[in-house]
C-alpha cells in the first residue's frame, strides 16, 4: 500500500473532464435569462479543463468546463457573445463588485 493512497488509480482519475451538453445547457439558460453577457475564456489549468466564464451586466457570473479554447469561441460565436481572453484582460469590476455585495449579504 503507498503512502497516503499516492499511486493508487481509480477509475476515471488523472483525466479532465471536459464540457458536456448539461454545461452548454446551464450557459444557454444563463445567457437567455440576464442581459448584457460577456464571454471570458479560462485556460486549462492541473486539476480543470478551459472554462468559460459569463458575466452579466449586474456583475452575476456563472462558470462551466467548454472543449477547449476552440470549443469556448465556438459557443460565444454560436451566442453572439464577445469573448476575451479571462488570462490576457482579467475579470470585470463588476463580477468583482457583485461577489462583494453577495459576500456582505451572507
Amino acid at each position: 500500500m503507498a503512502l497516503f493512497g499516492l499511486g493508487r488509480r481509480r477509475r476515471g482519475e488523472g483525466r479532465l473532464r471536459t464540457g458536456t451538453s448539461d454545461d452548454t445547457a446551464h450557459l444557454e439558460a444563463f445567457i437567455a435569462s440576464r442581459q448584457g453577457v460577456e464571454a471570458f475564456v479560462e485556460p486549462r489549468t492541473a486539476v480543470t479543463d478551459t472554462t468559460v466564464l459569463l458575466v452579466a451586466d449586474d456583475g452575476e457570473w456563472t462558470r462551466r468546463r467548454v472543449d477547449g479554447p476552440s470549443g469556448a469561441a465556438a459557443f460565444a460565436k454560436r451566442m453572439a457573445l464577445p469573448l476575451y481572453d479571462a488570462s490576457v484582460v482579467g475579470y470585470p469590476q463588476r463580477m468583482r463588485d457583485y461577489n462583494a455585495r453577495h459576500k456582505r449579504a451572507d
